[in-house]
């Protein structure tokens, strides 16, 4: 179950950075707000998470799957280029995400 609270806590991640960049450089109260629940709630699930998962182990998911998100998001929502480059390398992370699940020894 920690690791489905982990997931949820890295897609959150993806939610408040996509907020926090509607947001406007904290222009635009709603997408402020939206901004700063997201990242409360992300961070109390990692926290929870990170009662029985090993830190570095949950640390480098989180972000991970945050960071991949995000490209996501940017490619779909806001227009950013989706070069060869950037998926090889997103793709790459999730490499690393699974080998550190897969390793993680619990």
């Amino acid at each position: 179950m920690d690791w489905v609270i982990l997931t949820i806590a890295g897609l959150l991640e993806c939610f408040w950075a996509t907020f926090m960049k509607l947001s406007d450089g904290f222009t635009k109260p709603g997408y402020t707000i939206l901004t700063v629940i997201g990242m409360i709630a992300s961070m109390a699930l990692l926290a929870h998470a990170t009662k029985t998962l090993p830190l570095g182990t949950a640390y480098a998911i989180w972000t991970g799957i945050g960071a991949v998100g995000s490209v996501v998001v940017g490619i779909l929502l806001f227009k950013e280029p989706a070069t060869a480059a950037r998926i090889l390398f997103a793709s790459l992370i999730v490499v690393g995400l699974v080998g550190l699940k897969l390793t993680a020894g619990e």
